[in-house]
């Protein structure tokens, strides 16, 4: 009984040992199976598959914030300036000891902010050393020198203001590839909307005389309070200008409109603009023979065409009523310009220019002016242009002493 117990018994454990070891036979397989499949996977990698395994991997340091925001605001700003000297020498007919000579200089910068491509906002400043003969002793009607000098940039029209001479926002619509329309806020210049010329229209780089850089006659004012309206389309543009001056030559306020269309024209010449402009004044201005107040109006054209290559040809007339007391009623002028190209030097022009005015109800009966300049490019920044003129003014009987004689100067100019 005892026996067959122990028997038994024996049998149990020798059971219980087989099912121990049976187990453990089959955990080891099952172990070994795991590791072959993981090592099978690991020599399918490649070594940087096995590092991203063991080290995860580290993005680079991010740009600081402080630099990316520097690089933005850099590119929405765009600083220019132009800096030109001029001497002029003029030898007039009156008087023995009336010849003289006055040199004068212009600083402009400017700064563009666009914070979008829409738009922009833009300053610009005057900075004058010297009128050179822009003064009492010189005896002729006309400017020989249109730029802003240093008397120019004091007391701008009356406000107390120096040497700011525009500040203004605007903002581009775009409606079709070629089709724009710009409105403008601010402290405008008129001239930079109407009366352009692309042969006679830049103090700093082509003609000197005020005849021959904008109409005299078309009483254009600069740097005051108004609007401007670019409306672009294809070949043709409209370009409107409102504007509110403190102050005119006789200490009165006025307000001023223009308005010009002008229309691009490709020949087989060349391009040529053609463009027509029409402007007017409140009735703020002196009538003729002091009889109470009266407007400015006047009517203009300003053709440009290119004669091939090397040779482009300009016009600009103007009339204006005489219901106001005005000088010039009428201006005709022309001229030529001529490319470095003729002799080997792209950066190089020459230009000729004539204008005449007359029909005024003042003390003058006319005067002519004819100017010619050569302009040498010395690299991308650099100009230097030898300039001549000739003036002829003539005045009304019993009114003045008629004058006539040569301007000659030298201007270097700095653009960049």
């Amino acid at each position: 009984m005892n026996m067959a117990y122990e028997a038994l018994t024996g049998k149990e454990v020798m059971r219980k040992h087989v099912m121990i070891a049976t187990a453990i036979a089959a955990g080891v397989i099952l172990t070994g199976n795991t590791w072959s499949g993981e090592a099978s996977a690991q020599m399918g990698r490649g070594p940087s598959e096995h590092y991203v395994e063991k080290r995860p991997e580290v993005s680079a340091a991010p740009e600081p914030e402080s630099l990316a925001l520097f690089e933005k605001i850099g590119d929405m700003i765009t600083f220019s300036c132009i800096i030109a000297g001029a001497y002029q020498y003029e030898n007039p007919s009156v008087g023995e000891d009336d010849d003289f000579g006055r040199g004068a200089l212009a600083i402009q910068p400017e700064v563009s902010i666009s914070p979008t491509p829409a738009d922009e906002i833009f300053f610009k400043l005057g900075l004058g050393a010297g009128n050179g003969l822009n003064i009492e002793k010189h005896p002729f009607a006309l400017a020989p020198w249109a730029a802003d000098l240093e008397d120019d940039v004091k007391d701008i029209n009356g406000h107390n203001r120096d040497y700011l001479l525009t500040a203004w926002y605007k903002h581009l619509f775009t409606f079709d590839e070629g089709h724009t329309l710009g409105l403008t806020g601010g402290i405008i210049d008129a001239t930079d909307y109407l009366d352009e010329n692309p042969y006679a229209n830049d103090e700093y780089s082509q003609f000197m005389n005020e005849a021959l850089v904008n109409a005299p006659n078309a009483f254009l004012p600069s740097y005051d309070l108004g609007g401007a309206l670019e409306w672009e389309w294809s070949d043709i543009a409209l370009k409107g200008v409102i504007m509110q001056i403190d102050e005119n030559d006789e200490g009165d306020a006025y307000d001023f409109y223009g308005v010009e269309l002008n229309y691009m024209l490709d020949t087989l010449l060349g391009e040529g603009s053609y463009g027509i402009l029409l402007c007017a004044t409140s009735r703020d201005f002196s009538g003729a023979g002091e009889a109470g107040k009266e407007a400015l109006r006047g009517i203009g054209l300003s053709f440009a065409q290119s004669l091939g290559e090397n040779l482009g040809a300009w016009i600009r007339f103007r009339w204006c009523d005489d219901e106001a007391a005005v000088d010039h009623k009428n201006l005709y002028s022309g001229g030529f310009d001529i490319s470095g190209n003729l002799w080997g030097r792209e950066q190089d022009n020459i230009g000729i220019g004539y204008g005449r005015l007359d029909g005024g109800n003042q003390d003058i009966d006319r005067v002519q002016v004819a100017e010619a300049y050569l302009r040498c490019g010395l690299n991308e920044i650099f100009a230097i242009t030898l300039d001549v003129q000739y003036l002829d003014d003539r005045y009304k009987a019993g009114a003045g002493e008629d004058v006539d004689g040569w301007i000659t100067g030298v201007r270097v100019t700095a653009e960049f």
